[in-house]
């Protein structure tokens, strides 16, 4: 099974693009955040922020376009998706993205950005 659930704030405003038949693809960052703690030796573990690149197709896009904006709190479920491609130099370079079926927002109304 390949699932990835994911809740976190989005890091700038959606980029959607159009594709085969009009199809619309919407890439967001998303950032999540592991909150600090201190260890029983009194050593302080900071909080700990990760960046994932989130696709959605479709309608699920088009939703994404009309409602989020930069700052947002998502619940976003899919699945992770790996890819490459070779550079101007010839290197490969890795790369990976979660593939969003399902998205909740949990910003409340009054908060979101005009």
């Amino acid at each position: 099974m390949n699932k990835a659930m994911l809740i976190g704030n989005v890091g700038r405003d959606p980029e959607v693009r159009y594709v085969d038949q009009g199809q619309a693809v919407a890439r967001i960052t998303l950032a999540t955040t592991e909150r600090g703690y201190t260890l029983q030796n009194g050593t302080q573990v900071p909080d700990r922020t990760e960046w994932h690149n989130i696709i959605m197709w479709g309608k699920l896009a088009e939703i994404v376009n009309m409602y989020v904006h930069k700052g947002d709190k998502l619940y976003i479920e899919g699945r992770i998706h790996y890819a490459s491609y070779d550079d101007k130099q010839g290197k490969r370079q890795y790369y990976t993205e979660i593939w969003a079926d399902n998205m909740e927002m949990l910003t409340p109304k009054k908060e979101q950005s005009e």
